[in-house]
Formats: structure tokens, sequence, C-alpha cells
């Protein structure tokens, strides 16, 4: 969620405008987390447990948890005991979570608004592809990081079995426009999304793209089948 899409949103080729992410996000933020648990038959729930989990936080951890949307992600990480703060580009998503009593930071992605070496753990959730300059987003998250700092990513990815990828494909690009229709405020946004998570890197592609941008340790675990994966690193000194 943290930047950029196309003036045409539902296009994932097109350029990606940073104004146009916070506008497209703004647009589906009200019934954004019942409509991600139907398109995911409620893996969601399940995925942002296994997040923290990753990055094994302790009290005394400060945390950031960036293109956090709604901060749904946040009040799980949360749980762990650390200081977790919540960071998106769009208003309107960070506005839908008003509720959720965490720290809530408006940032771009691609120009953070936190000083060096501020963060013990960070991590985003289902936004990097959504960035128009994905090395840049990462080298950000390195920036913010202390040395031997904690990256976790999870994202949308690519299933490992190819007949179920085959499947997949066809829900996505079929399937889950038609469902968004009849429970999202902004159903063609999710045409966008559908797009943007067919042409995302595979898990050894976003694995190569956080080692160049400093990362080490760089490994990865395949959720529900590769639908999604957890990307774990560490900053390099």
């Amino acid at each position: 969620m943290a930047s950029g899409l196309s003036a045409r949103p539902d296009r994932a080729g097109l350029d990606k405008q940073p104004s146009d992410v916070a506008a497209m996000f703004d647009g589906v933020a009200k019934r954004y987390d019942i409509t991600n648990t139907v398109l995911s038959f409620a893996q969601d729930r399940k995925w942002r447990k296994l997040t923290r989990e990753a990055l094994a936080l302790s009290r005394g951890d400060v945390v950031l948890d960036l293109a956090a949307g709604t901060a749904v992600s946040t009040v799980e990480l949360e749980r762990s005991g650390a200081t977790c703060i919540a960071a998106d580009f769009s208003l309107g998503m960070l506005k839908a979570g008003a509720h959720r009593a965490v720290p809530k930071v408006a940032a771009d992605a691609l120009a953070l608004p936190f000083a060096d070496e501020s963060f013990d753990a960070a991590t985003i959730s289902f936004g990097l592809r959504n960035v128009n300059d994905v090395p840049t987003a990462l080298s950000e998250l390195r920036r913010v990081l202390k040395p031997g700092g904690r990256l976790v990513i999870c994202e949308f990815s690519t299933p490992t079995w190819k007949p179920f990828r085959v499947i997949y494909l066809e829900y996505l690009m079929k399937a889950l426009p038609s469902v968004a229709r009849r429970v999202s405020s902004n159903p063609a946004a999710y045409v966008y999304l559908a797009e943007s998570i067919r042409d995302w890197p595979d898990q050894p592609g976003l694995g190569r793209l956080i080692t160049d941008a400093g990362f080490r340790g760089v490994n990865w675990h395949n959720l529900t089948g590769g639908i999604a994966a957890l990307h774990s690193a560490r900053r390099a000194a």
C-alpha cells in the first residue's frame, strides 16, 4: 500500500504514481479488511500471525510496520510486547484504522520519515509490490534498521505446484474481481491487485532483490502452497 499506482489503477503494467496508490487505497479503506478476509478465505489472519512469529520480537524492540493500512497487522505485532509503529501512504487507510490504539504515521516507502537505524525490526505485508521502485523501498528499510536488524516481508508469490498454480491464476484473474464486486467498496482496484500479483517476482526473484539491497541471510517460507511467502533477512552491518 505504501506507494504508487497508475492513473488507471486497474492495470498493473502501467507506471505507478504515489498519488494514485493513495487514492486507490483511500477508496477501498472502508471495507478493506473484510474484503481481504473474504478473498483470502480467512488465510490473512494466519499470515499475520506467522509474520509476527517470523520477526521473533521481544519486549523493548521497536518495530516498523510499513504499508500497515488500517493497522490490523500492527495490532497483531503488538501481541509480542514490542513497540510497533504503523506507517502507510494512504491517509484513508490510516483513518479507517483510527480505532486501533497503535501509533500511526503517514509515510512514503520511498522516503521514510525516520532517522537512520531507528528500528530493531521492520515488516511490510502485501505492500512491496505496489511501490514504483522496489530497490529504493528496500534500501529505505535497510537504512532505518539497526545493524543486524530483522526484516520480514509477507507478500503474494508463486504457487509451487504447477497444477495448483494454474487454478490459482484462473481464480486471480476471473473469480477474484467477481467476488470483489460483491464485498469491496472499489471493485476495480482488485483487478489491479490481481494483475500486480500475477506480475510479481517469484520467491527466488524477490530474494535476489532483498540481497541486492544489502541484507544478508535471506530465506523464505511458503504459505498456503506458495500463494504467499515470508521472506526473512537481516541488515548487514
